[in-house]
């Protein structure tokens, strides 16, 4: 039996972002590559964060804190990013516990697309 996926969307992780994680086919929306990063970042998955993130602003590595523990995920807003677009916006909060205290992190995000994949470019 699979578990709820992390980004919020109620489906089965391997049947949501999993696939995404696993390879099987790109995120075909900004808003899916999005929730596809929250939840890497909740499952520890820093290759795909890595892979995700457009060369030109990817760091060369990526740590993330064990003891950071993702709760949820709102999205606030988006611009753009369909399928048939190549630019768009996705404005969210993403919640956390660290160090027994609760907080989010909120973000509007840039996400292009290039040979028929979605990357994450910056933060506005």
């Amino acid at each position: 039996m699979s578990t709820s996926c992390p980004c919020g969307l109620g489906e089965p992780y391997d049947l949501c972002c999993g696939r995404f994680h696993d390879g099987s086919r790109p995120a075909p929306t900004a808003e899916l590559l999005m929730r596809s990063r929250y939840c890497a970042f909740a499952v520890g998955d820093t290759a795909y964060l890595l892979e995700t993130w457009h060369p030109t602003t990817r760091p060369k590595r990526l740590r993330l804190d064990d003891g950071q523990k993702w709760t949820g995920l709102e999205i606030i807003g988006r611009t753009g990013g369909g399928l048939l677009q190549n630019e768009g916006t996705v404005e969210f909060r993403a919640h956390y516990r660290l160090q027994g205290r609760s907080d989010a992190q909120h973000e509007n995000s840039r996400f292009v697309r290039e040979a028929s994949r979605w990357f994450y470019l910056d933060a506005l």
